[in-house]
């Protein structure tokens, strides 16, 4: 299994961890980028660990620039190519995964997902394709990648949030839509938003929410 340098925080409570919230990164970032959300969903999440990892592969669209990686080379936007670039990474983040729940003496029903861009794509890909059913996924500004492949039978339906900006030049907003529908043709929980005037970011309003979601998929 995988060991991925990681950044943490809390719980606020100071006891033993009774969940984990995993944060993933978009690409060309770091695990110091979202765990930045940490003090936000403390007082929310008293109880819960914050853990941020770097992804595991140097970020390919700029060498040689530090702490900057990727969790698949975007390098391609067929979506074939995104596939088969989370498929590559689904080991190494399901064997991280494993290790925390391990580490923390948790189930999986203890751990919420939350990612951002690229780490939307790999929570949203991962987290149904694990032999056990995480709590939650909170995606912001991400895409869906292997729809057709959600009827299957060994599927994990967790609930899900999403949100993305209305005029994100990144990953565009329909990419919200696609997934939304995808996920709840196939019997997936899914609430969330789109956000007037909001590009390729998380704002206070996306914040909350991601709260309120956290708060209720632990309770």
């Amino acid at each position: 299994m995988t060991k991925l340098r990681s950044y943490s925080a809390g719980p606020k409570s100071k006891g033993a961890p009774k969940q984990i919230v995993l944060l993933l990164h978009g690409l060309g970032s770091n695990g110091q980028d979202l765990i930045s959300l940490a003090p936000y969903w403390a007082d929310a999440l008293p109880d819960a660990v914050f853990i941020s990892p770097d992804a595991p592969f140097p970020c390919d669209i700029a060498p040689g620039m530090p702490n900057s990686y990727q969790w698949f080379s975007l390098q391609s936007r067929d979506p074939q190519d995104m596939l088969r670039g989370a498929q590559t990474a689904e080991p190494l983040l399901n064997g991280y995964i494993n290790i925390l729940l391990d580490e923390f003496s948790l189930t999986a029903d203890k751990l919420a997902l939350v990612g951002f861009s690229q780490g939307t794509m790999m929570s949203l890909y991962v987290a149904p394709r694990r032999d056990d059913k995480i709590a939650g996924i909170l995606g912001y500004s991400g895409a869906l990648l292997g729809a057709e492949d959600l009827g299957a039978p060994d599927i994990q339906k967790m609930p899900v949030c999403l949100i993305h900006g209305e005029v994100d030049d990144v990953v565009p907003v329909e990419a919200y839509y696609m997934a939304k529908e995808a996920l709840e043709q196939n019997g997936f929980d899914v609430s969330g938003h789109t956000t007037a005037g909001l590009t390729h970011s998380i704002d206070e309003k996306g914040i909350e929410e991601g709260a309120n979601f956290l708060s209720k998929i632990f309770v």
